[in-house]
């Protein structure tokens, strides 16, 4: 199950590029994950996310700070109707 959106990024895009855990409340099925990741990916504030093998309630987001805040990618899983919690930056 191939649930990661890598992207290429330079060393300044690196410099700005923040990875932070979200918790999401809800129980997920393999596709529903799936999908998420790709819609996620689709997202202006979003670089990347995958989420973490064997604790599908958790996924590691990154997004660029000068562009966006963690409250923006949080109210990116809002958006689509779900329970998400910042956790805190890796």
């Amino acid at each position: 199950m191939d649930q990661v959106v890598h992207e290429m990024q330079t060393l300044d895009e690196a410099k700005n590029t923040v990875e932070i855990v979200v918790h999401l409340s809800e129980d997920l099925e393999d596709r529903q994950r799936n999908n998420l990741v790709i819609s996620l990916g689709e997202e202006d504030s979003i670089v990347s996310a995958e989420f973490c093998p064997l604790r599908y309630h958790l996924m590691l987001v990154k997004y660029d700070r000068d562009k966006h805040s963690s409250q923006d990618v949080l109210n990116a899983f809002k958006a689509k109707q779900l329970q998400a919690r910042l956790i805190g930056p890796i």
